[in-house]
């Protein structure tokens, strides 16, 4: 109930208008849990410093401060992403999860906040290897469990060996140490790894993989189903980041292509 407040607070409030939203004086937290991996550069990811950095966290900071929130950051592998919503371990999850119609069936979604990338296969340069579904049948390769690539990966390429890792760079390190023949991923991240000492004998393989039953709408923000009131604020916020720049300045800070859509 005490929660249930908060949040009412939180409509209220943006219905005002204004360049930023304040809360009244109510004896309620005002800390925004949020789920991140930590693990997908430059999205998400731990710097040398040892803190949370990335697209991801940019964004979610933003919004916090756009509703007068901390964000509270706690770091979860992706494959116990979901569960750890559902349990209120978090109250949203900002990492760049893909809006699928099999996640909506579990959980609400705001609007994207990027678009649906392309996805990719990375190869040694001279591997040879063609990006058909015979060309890579029984070919080892690395993909994160529990993603849109894995489920991609599946379907459009039957008979290859899908090689599951619990994040994005253990499988980049089996591929560069030869462990794996390939490996996929969304192209936004493989550039990264292409871009460092250890990929510099790798590049894109085949044309970009897309379907949209599979892939999804994009990157939102997830929340349990009965979090409404949060899901509208969020999105109020999210809209208002877009419109005053916030974002385009994030944007720029990591691509140098319109991620938004």
């Amino acid at each position: 109930m005490m929660r249930g407040l908060f949040i009412a607070a939180i409509v209220l409030l943006l219905g005002a208008g204004g360049t930023y939203w304040y809360f009244s004086d109510i004896d309620q937290p005002r800390t925004l849990r949020v789920g991140v991996e930590g693990a997908y550069p430059p999205f998400n990811y731990v710097d040398q410093a040892g803190a949370l950095a990335g697209f991801d966290i940019d964004v979610a900071n933003a919004l916090c401060q756009r509703l007068r929130m901390r964000c509270e950051f706690v770091q979860q592998n992706w494959d116990g992403m979901v569960p750890g919503l559902l349990m209120g371990k978090y109250d949203a999850i900002i990492s760049s999860m893909s809006i699928t119609d099999k996640r909506k069936q579990m959980m609400n979604f705001t609007d994207p906040y990027y678009a649906a990338l392309p996805v990719r296969f990375a190869a040694r340069k001279d591997a040879g290897l063609q990006a058909t579904p015979a060309g890579l049948a029984h070919k080892r390769i690395g993909v994160q469990r529990a993603t849109v690539q894995e489920r991609l990966l599946r379907a459009k390429f039957p008979e290859a060996v899908p090689v599951l890792y619990d994040s994005e760079d253990r499988s980049e390190q089996d591929l560069a140490a030869g462990n794996i023949e390939l490996m996929i991923a969304d192209q936004a991240t493989l550039e990264g790894f292409l871009g460092s000492a250890a990929g510099h004998d790798f590049a894109l393989l085949g044309p970009p993989l897309n379907d949209p039953a599979i892939s999804g709408s994009g990157a939102g923000i997830a929340l349990r189903r009965e979090d409404g009131d949060l899901l509208a604020a969020l999105n109020k916020a999210l809209a208002a980041i877009k419109a005053d720049g916030t974002y385009r300045k994030l944007e720029a800070k990591y691509f140098n292509f319109d991620i938004g859509g």
